[in-house]
């Protein structure tokens, strides 16, 4: 398990060899998100994709939740709404860290996930899924609407009608609702997921190339828009300057050779 530091506004961190965890910690509320938690979620994302002996981050809650979203008992005594701050039109760049980020980002879903929390798990690039864990969208049943682009997102993930009814509903599904549907891509026995999204996010660290997995991430957030012919001459101009990387050398030598690949950190990192 990975050597953690002290937490640090509701965010713990902490990193076991190439890959690091953010847990969400602040158990007073379990794990309910407040502005500086948000701001140090996404500053702890950023530092990752920087530090070029990280090469993988799995996102988990402490406790029994994930994140159950936004902690709505800030508002209970605000009369009006608040003034909207620059801050606030910039928050999206927090919520939606992981998929701004070069690095892989694996959310281990341990318990309720819910509003923002449920964003936060959407902006990943894998889920997994503790059995019996909760999920909501839960916006519509507070008077809210889709937030920080979960409007683009769930539907890229379950489908256009499936995010409809998860979105207009805001109803209560399992982690094995979550499977069925798309959202998660494995549900395992609680006790099991923490290890699980580990070894999953070591395997990415051990075989992946640093900068094969910066240029999918990326490939896969702009090409679904593009028509399938841009699409290709997209990728095959990608495909044609990789010949030229240290990675594809390393690549087809530890495939040659039988052993695992010796890849350099991402570019920039």
């Amino acid at each position: 398990m990975p050597a953690e530091e002290s937490t640090v506004d509701g965010v713990r961190h902490g990193t076991d060899g190439p890959v690091a965890t953010i847990t969400f910690d602040r158990p007073e509320r379990s794990n309910a998100m407040d502005r500086a938690m948000q701001v140090r979620y996404g500053a702890r994302l950023r530092e990752a994709d920087a530090d070029p002996a990280v090469r993988a981050v799995v996102v988990t809650g402490a406790g029994r939740a994930f994140c159950p979203g936004a902690d709505l008992g800030l508002l209970d005594n605000t009369p009006d709404a608040p003034p909207v701050t620059e801050d606030d039109r910039e928050g999206y760049r927090d919520v939606l860290a992981a998929a701004f980020v070069r690095v892989p980002v694996v959310a281990a879903i341990n318990g309720g996930c819910a509003g923002l929390g449920f964003v936060i798990a959407c902006a990943a690039d894998v889920r997994f899924a503790a059995a019996g864990a909760k999920f909501t969208t839960a916006f519509a049943r507070r008077g809210l609407i889709a937030e920080y682009g979960v409007a683009k997102l769930l539907p890229e993930l379950v489908g256009r009608g499936r995010a409809l009814d998860l979105l207009l509903s805001a109803r209560t599904f399992t982690a094995e609702q979550a499977l069925e549907y798309g959202l998660v891509q494995e549900v395992v026995p609680a006790g099991e997921l923490a290890s699980r999204a580990h070894a999953y996010a070591t395997e990415l660290a051990a075989y992946s190339a640093p900068r094969s997995m910066a240029t999918i991430k990326d490939q896969v957030a702009r090409e679904p828009a593009m028509p399938l012919e841009r699409s290709a001459v997209t990728s095959t101009s990608l495909m044609l300057e990789s010949f030229a990387h240290p990675e594809v050398v390393e690549g087809v030598a530890s495939w040659n050779e039988r052993r695992p690949p010796r890849f350099p950190p991402c570019p920039g990192a």
